[in-house]
């Protein structure tokens, strides 16, 4: 009797095969499903990539699908003499000083939220949270009004404020779930060794809080860099534009430059998708850590 009839006689009815190892059953409902969402994604950008390369006219009389029949940059070249390098600067120095001033305020803050475990400090704490159901919209009005009473309208400064104090909140939630996931006993080591709160601050928490550091430094990015509201109610300047008032360029009186406007985005996108590239995988170590313990 071979081996194989021998396992066939003695297996248990109602028992199933193992499968083979590297085998799986196809799955056709998956595979159009991956292709339509494929085609989701895939669709707009090669829209928005191939027209920087077209002519308006072209564009125009052939549609948005069409291949390029004469390929040119002088989108590229008229995108930089309309001051979009002007307008990304400014987007760059607000940015830099809204993730400056919020993982600062978020870490300290964050810090004294964990190691002072009192009523007093988890009440600050909820309420400090309130401001993620407040949106910007609704206190425009108040926020304009303080602007405007400090002498800082239509500057960088009068965007730079609102924007790192709405994004706070969320920076907030985001660290003290990373320093809750640091061990009571590496605290406890370091005050055996004699480090007050500012050396244990420095020394400790921050090297073990970076993928929360990473994820609090690209939202905030985000939100400085994609900003509408602040720069349209609180500047006015032509030199004091960002590059999401800066797009308003490529609009004219009767008619919108297409291609030029969709090249001016594509170049206002560079900067902060190479900051997320870099910072990606700290990015989401910092999202999974949000919960705390």
């Amino acid at each position: 009797m071979s081996t194989a009839t021998l396992r066939r006689r003695t297996a248990r009815p109602g028992t199933r095969r193992p499968r083979r190892p590297g085998r799986t059953r196809p799955n056709p409902l998956a595979g159009a499903g991956a292709l339509l969402w494929l085609a989701v994604v895939a669709i707009p950008l090669y829209v928005l990539l191939v027209a920087t390369v077209r002519r308006g006219e072209d564009y125009t009389a052939e549609g948005p699908l069409a291949l390029p029949s004469d390929p040119t940059l002088d989108n590229y070249a008229t995108a930089v003499e309309n001051g979009l390098l002007g307008f990304v600067l400014n987007t760059a120095i607000v940015t830099a000083a809204v993730v400056a001033i919020v993982a600062v305020l978020s870490a300290t803050a964050g810090y004294a939220v964990v190691r002072s475990r009192t009523r007093w400090t988890d009440g600050v704490f909820r309420t400090f949270l309130l401001g993620l159901a407040i949106p910007s919209q609704a206190v425009i009005i108040p926020v304009y009004l303080i602007i405007v009473e400090l002498g800082l309208y239509d500057s960088l400064t009068a965007i730079v404020l609102p924007t790192a104090a709405f994004a706070l909140p969320v920076c907030m939630l985001i660290l003290v779930g990373s320093m809750r996931d640091i061990s009571e006993e590496l605290y406890e080591a370091m005050a055996l060794d004699g480090a007050g709160p500012v050396r244990t601050f420095l020394r400790l928490v921050v090297p073990l809080s970076r993928p929360g550091l990473s994820t609090v430094a690209v939202y905030s990015a985000l939100q400085a860099w994609n900003g509408f509201l602040f720069p349209l109610v609180l500047t006015q300047s032509h030199d004091k534009r960002l590059i999401t008032m800066g797009l308003f360029e490529f609009q004219g009186e009767y008619r919108v430059d297409v291609p030029g406007l969709l090249t001016a985005v594509v170049l206002s996108t560079v900067p902060i998708f190479l900051v997320y590239l870099v910072a990606r995988r700290s990015l989401v170590r910092g999202l999974m850590g949000v919960g705390g313990k």
